[in-house]
């Protein structure tokens, strides 16, 4: 005794109607379909539930019962249908992303803010945390997805490449750096270097060693004089003339407001590349899908606008003449 989805809605349809034209018009179909559809519920349940005559139909008294126990499972239905449309549609949705926190305070609200006004409907949740906690974010499922610098990889966790950006100098205006036509790593030697405790400084110096091994560059003296735990806190300490120190240039929007400059850096040349890690096995929604391609769409199509060496020493150059 198993009444077909299509039986369920044709009494619900002539319940809420009263009619067979009505009921008919009503769910896209003939009346003799309609009809049929009745007939096949009752041949089901081997009972009657409609009562017809030439002038009305009624519901018998299984019928009347049957009624609010149908409607409600066909809402109910109708509703978690129309829930699944409007996230496929993008008109509803949550993503939940994670980020380290100077990517959370830079790029990432660029991205959702442009996302935000294409998809309104749409709820992006951040969630910022140590850059050693991203991919156990993922894990968790605490979020839908992360992102973060290359890590040790993992069987449970997918990984893409999102960028890879050179290391840049971070330094004050006027600092004398800044006229230099091509700035090196061993030209930091030479100042304060304000660097981060961890992984980054960790990882920053074994990238360094193997490609001055590589490329047969001398050895560079890279030795902090001072580890701090975020990038905020070097930049400000940049900022009051304490040293200079590295980034990324997604970190542009920061240290433009800290009043620093930003150059590339050579021999070498290092790069760091960040990812966006998913959990193996696991499908994303259509909102967390749309926000990850919208997001490779945004970092592709950015201008870092990372100053070129020649360009800044002859802006460097010119201000110095008009000082003379």
């Amino acid at each position: 005794m198993n009444p077909t989805l299509r039986q369920i809605r044709a009494l619900v349809a002539l319940a809420r109607t009263g009619s067979f034209t009505l009921a008919a018009e009503y769910l896209h179909v003939t009346q003799a379909a309609l009809s049929g559809l009745i007939k096949e519920l009752e041949l089901t349940l081997a009972i009657r539930v409609v009562d017809r005559s030439t002038r009305r139909i009624a519901l018998t008294e299984v019928g009347r019962e049957l009624y609010p126990l149908f409607s409600k499972m066909i809402d109910d239905l109708d509703g978690a249908l129309l829930d699944i449309a409007n996230h496929t549609k993008l008109k509803k949705g949550v993503v939940r992303v994670a980020a380290p926190q100077l990517m959370s305070c830079t790029l990432l609200p660029q991205v959702i803010a442009a996302y935000r006004a294409a998809h309104p409907d749409i709820t992006v949740r951040l969630v910022d945390c140590a850059v050693e906690n991203v991919t156990g974010r993922v894990f968790s499922g605490e979020v839908d997805f992360a992102i973060g610098p290359e890590r040790d990889a993992s069987a449970q966790i997918d990984a893409a490449v999102l960028f890879e950006m050179p290391f840049v100098l971070v330094f004050p205006q006027g600092h004398r750096l800044e006229t230099r036509q091509r700035v090196t790593w061993s030209d930091l030697s030479d100042y304060p270097f304000i660097s981060l405790q961890g992984q980054f400084t960790e990882r920053l110096l074994s990238d360094m060693h193997g490609s001055l091994q590589s490329h047969a560059y001398l050895e560079v003296p890279l030795k902090p004089s001072n580890e701090v735990t975020f990038m905020t806190t070097a930049l400000a300490m940049v900022a009051a003339g304490l040293g200079v120190t590295v980034c990324l240039p997604y970190a542009q929007p920061l240290v433009r407001l800290h009043g620093l400059h930003m150059r590339q850096l050579f021999e070498p040349e290092l790069t760091r590349r960040f990812f966006v890690y998913t959990r193996q096995n696991r499908s994303l929604s259509p909102a967390a899908r749309s926000f990850i391609a919208f997001l490779f769409t945004f970092v592709e199509a950015h201008d870092w606008n990372i100053p070129a060496a020649a360009a800044a020493a002859a802006t460097a150059a010119a201000a110095a003449g008009k000082d003379l």
